[in-house]
């Protein structure tokens, strides 16, 4: 399956902080820019996170991260955020290089809406993580096709084989009184797997 850049898919995305509340010139905007020049830099300590909406559900195979060195996420967490559990644990060295983690093979066939990267620990004494460059690559769901035809799904919660449908809401979520979900936000999203 072709892996694309899925950063013109992100419809929103946030972050745990800012250095210095500085968003102009170390903000969440220097994430995506393409610009190797500029830079995410949180503010110290740890957790740190980075949560990512994209507007519509996809298929992530790997994320291609750059740090500046000494300023590394070394424990690092995926996370699908509409069903509130790991996806898997991410290792990236403590380097200025652009770095590739792949998800596992398994975990590439799951749909997602919304993900968060959170750094657990840092290099940093002090817990800082500086990101220069951040691209997720994999495909929309609904736009793969596996031999030609197009791909069944499989409803990742109930293990039964369906055509192509949507569910609304997610097995974890809660309603918290007020008609909304017990997630970041109210937006439900689908959680698929194909097989």
């Amino acid at each position: 399956m072709a892996s694309d850049s899925l950063v013109k898919h992100i419809s929103n995305y946030r972050v745990s902080s800012v250095l210095n509340r500085d968003v102009t010139s170390l903000g969440k905007q220097n994430l995506f820019d393409g610009n190797v020049e500029t830079c995410w830099n949180s503010e110290q300590g740890t957790p740190q996170h980075i949560l990512v909406e994209f507007a519509q559900p996809v298929y992530l195979r790997e994320l291609h991260v750059q740090f500046q060195g000494g300023f590394a996420g070394s424990k690092t967490r995926l996370i699908d955020v509409d069903c509130k559990r790991d996806i898997c644990p991410l290792f990236f060295e403590d380097n200025n290089a652009l770095q590739t983690a792949k998800l596992p093979a398994a975990k590439q066939n799951v749909a997602r809406r919304r993900i968060k990267l959170q750094f657990v620990s840092s290099t940093d004494f002090y817990g800082r993580i500086i990101v220069y460059s951040l691209d997720f690559r994999g495909s929309v769901a609904g736009e793969d096709t596996a031999n030609g035809e197009t791909a069944r799904l499989k409803l990742a919660e109930g293990g039964e084989t369906a055509e192509p449908h949507v569910t609304e809401g997610t097995a974890d979520s809660q309603p918290t009184g007020d008609g909304k979900h017990d997630a970041d936000d109210d937006s439900p999203a689908p959680v698929i797997v194909i097989i």
